[in-house]
């Protein structure tokens, strides 16, 4: 039977996890496994891999073959490595103590570049952040200059405003002034006037007179 060293898929849409399997090489991707030696989650940076590495060194020793990203990912951590210096401590070329020497000395440069990259990453964040903050306060003080410009303004503007309305207002009382005393000089002969309008009503008293003499006369005619 053919056994490989796998990912079988698992997590939600766009964001998924894998775990690292050991199945038959004729079962389906997602389906019966063998034996689970770890995780893969590839939306971390780095990507976080958590692997057995006594596990899949067995199982490496054992004739299983892992797939091409399985593969990348035991190199990453050693486990490629140590089934190199143990086949040719199976041949003779080195001793055990030699191939462990060598095995501590790579995963110790490897966790420093590890760490080192993690910590740069981590650097570039902060700074990115920091310059965001950054673009962020000078986009909000020139906004804060420019409303605080546009109040000056307007304040200006509302003062000549008033300013130019002053001399409006005081010249208003003179016109009326001038207005109500007009109508008291024309006023003062019309007064007089009204005797001399009725003097022709008395003088036509005597005609009403006349009247009854006229009749006199045809009645003794």
């Amino acid at each position: 039977m053919a056994v490989k060293i796998r990912l079988a898929r698992r997590g939600r849409k766009k964001r998924a996890m894998y775990d690292v399997v050991i199945a038959d090489a004729r079962a389906p991707r997602d389906g019966r496994f063998i034996e689970k030696i770890g995780t893969y989650n590839p939306n971390t940076d780095p990507a976080t891999i958590n692997i057995d590495n006594d596990k899949a060194f067995d199982w490496v020793m054992q004739g299983a073959l892992p797939t091409d990203t399985v593969r990348a990912m035991l190199s990453y951590r050693g486990v490629m490595f140590r089934k190199h210096l143990q086949v040719g401590v199976n041949k003779g070329a080195i001793t055990q103590e030699e191939a462990d020497k060598k095995l501590a000395a790579w995963i110790e440069s490897k966790d420093s570049k590890i760490e080192g990259k993690t910590e740069q990453l981590a650097k570039s964040k902060a700074d990115a952040r920091a310059a965001r903050l950054e673009a962020e306060a000078k986009v909000s003080a020139a906004r804060a200059e420019a409303i605080a410009a546009k109040n000056f303004v307007e304040e200006e503007v509302v003062e000549e405003e008033v300013v130019e309305e002053a001399p409006e207002e005081t010249a208003a009382p003179e016109v009326e002034a001038t207005v109500e005393e007009v109508p008291v000089v024309e006023e003062a002969p019309a007064a007089e006037e009204a005797p001399a309008a009725e003097a022709p009503v008395a003088e036509e008293a005597p005609a009403t007179e006349e009247a009854p003499a006229a009749e006199e006369e045809k009645k003794e005619e």
